[in-house]
Formats: structure tokens, C-alpha cells, sequence
């Protein structure tokens, strides 16, 4: 949420920062009535628009609505997530593990965020490689293989018996919640 009533600041340019660097919903509130304004702000990324005053009722139903439409939840939301003894940060990208940060490529983060997304449910291997990889990558299951093969290398403190990265035999794989 972006209160734009600070003076020194382009809401429009911050809007469209956040956007280029994050997916989550950006609802933009203002005393501001100008259209003009609205639509800018709407064009550079905004989700929604709220005029001062509204009452809570109305901020949380545009939430709602603005989640989802991102295709989210409100516990989606949540950027830091901690499990057992793993640490993610998605909206830094930092992984720590046992008090250790974790180096992992740009792929191997997106599988594991994808993971962390859906904690303590099954992510078919169809629809991790869709949101990871792309569409035309749904059939290639031997790039998740090698993928989580690399992040329970990094993960887990035995690989062969993970507690953390899950597979669910002919499905896909599941982020346990320890």
C-alpha cells in the first residue's frame, strides 16, 4: 500500500520501481481526486487507486480484490517465510539455512520460492516447470530433476533423506512444513 502523501517524491516513478522488482499488489492511496493522476499511477504499474476517505471496510475489500487478481493470498503475501531451520526471503532473495546464506542460482531461487508459495502442498511437475522455466518447458522433467537435486545439495543436511524438499512419486514436489 502507497500513501501518496508525502511531498518530495513521484509516486508514479515509485510505482513503477516497485513494479520492475516485485509481483505483489500495489494499492495506491491519496486524497489526490485528479484523473489525470489516477490514470498515470494506474498506467505505471498501480493495481488500484483509493481515494481519502474510505473506510477499513472498503481497504480490505480492495485488498482482497487486488490479491486476487495477482493470484495470491494474503499469507502469499508474506515475503519472509521460516521452516524449521531454512530461512526465505523472497522479496531479497536471501536464503539462509542453518544460520548459513545460501548462494543459489536465479533458477534454483525461483524453484524454491515457487516451493515456498505453496508450503506443505504438492506443486505438479507440470506446473513448476510452467512457472520456472515457461510453457514450452512443461514435458522437460529432467530439468526439475537436476534443479532439485541442486537445492537439496544446498538444503538439506542429507540429500538422499530430505526433510525439507519433498518428492510426491509421478506428481511433483512438495515444500514440507516442519
Amino acid at each position: 500500500m502507497l500513501d501518496l502523501g508525502l511531498p518530495d517524491g513521484d509516486g508514479a516513478a515509485l510505482v513503477h520501481e516497485v513494479r520492475q522488482q516485485h509481483t505483489l499488489p500495489i494499492l495506491v492511496v491519496s486524497a489526490r481526486h485528479q484523473e489525470a493522476q489516477k490514470i498515470q499511477l494506474l498506467d505505471a504499474g498501480a493495481d488500484d487507486y483509493l481515494t481519502k476517505p474510505f473506510s477499513v471496510a472498503e481497504l480490505l475489500a480492495r485488498i482482497r480484490v487486488a490479491l486476487r487478481h495477482r493470484g495470491t493470498t494474503l499469507a502469499a503475501a508474506v515475503t519472509v517465510h521460516e521452516l524449521d531451520d531454512l530461512r526465505i526471503d523472497l522479496a531479497q532473495h536471501l536464503v539462509q539455512c542453518r544460520g548459513q546464506t545460501l548462494h543459489l542460482t536465479p533458477t534454483e531461487f525461483n524453484l524454491l520460492a515457487r516451493l515456498v508459495r505453496s508450503a506443505g502442498q504438492v506443486v505438479t511437475h507440470r506446473q513448476l516447470l510452467s512457472d520456472v522455466w515457461g510453457a514450452e518447458f512443461t514435458e522437460h522433467t529432467h530439468y526439475l530433476r537436476l534443479y532439485m537435486a541442486q537445492l537439496r545439495a544446498k538444503i538439506e543436511l542429507d540429500p538422499a533423506e530430505p526433510r525439507h524438499l519433498l518428492t510426491e512419486t509421478g506428481v511433483g514436489y512438495r515444500l514440507a512444513v516442519v
